[in-house]
C-alpha cells in the first residue's frame, strides 16, 4: 500500500458517511483499490459485523428520500443497481403502491399544477409521469381530473 493511502476500511467508512450504501455499491467503488485479493471482503465483512453495512438502511434511505419524486418502478430500479435482496425490494415497493397515486398527483401539481390544453401536453404529462416510475394507469388516473382524485 502507498504511503498516506486509506486503507479499504476508511474507504469505505469515508462512503458509509456520506450515505449508505449496500455492499455490492461498495465492492463496486472499492474494487480498483483493492491490492490483495480477499482484502475487500475481509474490510467489508467486518463492517458489517459492526452495523456499519445494513441493507435495511440502504432500503429506508432510498424510499425516503427517493419515493416523494419517483414512481414504485424506479425505486425498485434503484434498489436493484444497489444490489439489494429481490424479497427486500419487494417488500419496500408493495409499501409504495398504497400512496402511489397520491405521490403522482403531488408531483403532478408541483410540476404543471393545471390540466392539458391538448393531445400533445396531455401526452407531455403523461410521459414527464412515466419518466418518474409511474405506470401509465396512474399518469391517467392523474390527468383524468386531478380535483377528483384529492382526499
Amino acid at each position: 500500500m502507498a504511503f498516506g493511502a486509506p486503507s479499504l476500511k476508511g474507504r469505505a467508512l469515508r462512503l458509509l458517511s456520506q450515505r449508505e450504501h449496500s455492499r455490492s455499491e461498495l465492492e463496486r467503488k472499492l474494487a480498483r483499490h483493492e491490492e490483495e485479493p480477499g482484502a475487500l471482503a475481509r474490510a467489508l465483512d467486518e463492517l458489517e459485523a459492526k452495523d456499519f453495512i445494513r441493507e435495511d438502511r440502504v432500503v429506508a434511505s432510498v424510499v425516503h428520500q427517493r419515493a416523494p419524486k419517483l414512481g414504485a418502478l424506479r425505486v425498485r430500479q434503484e434498489l436493484q443497481q444497489k444490489g439489494i435482496a429481490p424479497d427486500a425490494i419487494a417488500s419496500a415497493v408493495s409499501g409504495l403502491q398504497a400512496s402511489e397515486l397520491e405521490r403522482a398527483l403531488a408531483l403532478w401539481r408541483r410540476r404543471f399544477g393545471d390540466p392539458p390544453a391538448d393531445a400533445k401536453e396531455r401526452a407531455r404529462q403523461i410521459r414527464f409521469l412515466m419518466t418518474r416510475g409511474f405506470s401509465g394507469a396512474i399518469a391517467a388516473r392523474v390527468l383524468k381530473n386531478p380535483a377528483e382524485d384529492e382526499g
